[in-house]
């Protein structure tokens, strides 16, 4: 039997061009960041900028790159896309290199924040969590289901004695008992695994003392004073407070074309776990606490003017502002008006 064909090594395409736009290289190379930055030095000059365009090992790339001394930019990949769609009628690697080598020659670009490794490590440890958390969901909801066809109903029970209702119902029906037991060793894993990235989590907003500030903020708990704190990750890069609202998608979307002018739905552009996680912390804060503030008392206006939905993504929009300039001043969150006006 012959053995199927090895998959060629994953390469890049490089085009390096000059001041009047001439192309000086075109080659491809492996896609690791040594490779590229011998083939870069190897043609001598000094570098204005080097383009990546943002992807899965844009992180990667431009840390290696920026340790070999080179100008590295990560550049938007939607809005490099539509550039090089109205340059160029065929794709390919070669087309798109030439494509982005001209657009960064004529500063016709839109960066892209490259995050630290720290914020890396942080989201990867939110990420994780939230896998294991929904695989767990998952196994029960099944087994639920699975066992209502057999006229078994779990009901409500809690999580602790959730093991011990599914062995009841199956205790006297031999063969579900033995489809069931694996199921439930591994959601046994499951749980003392997520008990261990959760205490990894609450360590890590411990011993920040930027997340102990965000949870000055009424609804803001750990989970998402860590989130905002891996998504933001250099407030600086921010001019000004109100753009945090907007790199979380949450401000409406604006249509306008000639006689046509109207808002629509938020955007729900950038980050789906800032977004969700600010939803969360808003909700908590007009429904579950119990603390009275200015911003509370804020949302519960626009509640009776617009209705609870949107006074919710309003006041998730407000909060994501607020531990922005919480970050910037070093300040912690002031419940009342007076106190505000008085720093």
């Amino acid at each position: 039997m012959t053995p199927p064909p090895r998959r060629p090594p994953q390469k890049t395409a490089v085009c390096v061009v000059d001041e009047a736009g001439e192309v000086i290289c075109e080659h491809k190379v492996p896609t690791e960041p040594d490779d590229i930055a011998v083939l870069l030095t190897s043609i001598g000059g000094d570098y204005v900028r080097v383009g990546i365009e943002a992807g899965p090992l844009s992180q990667w790339l431009v840390n290696g790159l920026t340790g070999a001394g080179l100008p590295v930019v990560c550049v938007e990949t939607r809005h490099m896309k539509a550039l090089l769609k109205a340059q160029q009628i065929n794709k390919s690697d070669r087309n798109d290199a030439r494509g982005i080598a001209q657009m960064m020659r004529v500063r016709l670009f839109k960066p892209v924040h490259v995050k630290t490794l720290a914020a890396q490590e942080q989201r990867m440890l939110l990420t994780s969590r939230k896998l294991i958390q929904r695989k767990l969901l998952d196994i029960e909801c099944d087994m639920r289901g699975t066992l209502r066809n057999f006229g078994l109903k779990v009901g409500v029970v809690s999580t602790r004695n959730y093991e011990a209702r599914i062995r009841e119902l199956v205790d006297s029906l031999p063969t579900l008992a033995a489809i069931v037991g694996p199921l439930l060793a591994v959601r046994q894993v499951m749980r003392q695994q997520l008990a261990v990235l959760h205490k990894m989590l609450l360590d890590a907003v411990r011993e920040d003392p930027i997340c102990r500030r965000f949870m000055t903020v009424p609804g803001v708990g750990p989970i998402v004073a860590l989130t905002y704190r891996a998504s933001v990750d250099q407030p600086h890069r921010f001019a000004h407070s109100r753009d945090v609202g907007a790199h979380a998608g949450l401000t409406p979307r604006r249509h306008q074309s000639g006689e046509i002018d109207y808002d629509a739905g938020i955007s729900k552009c950038g980050d789906v776990m800032l977004r969700t996680m600010l939803y969360e912390a808003a909700q908590s804060m007009l429904t579950h606490s119990r603390k009275w503030s200015w911003l509370k008392a804020w949302a519960l206006r626009v509640a009776q003017r617009r209705g609870m939905r949107r006074a919710t993504v309003a006041l998730a929009r407000r909060i994501a502002v607020i531990l922005h300039r919480m970050w910037i001043d070093g300040t912690d969150f002031r419940f009342s008006n007076s106190a505000a006006k008085e720093a």
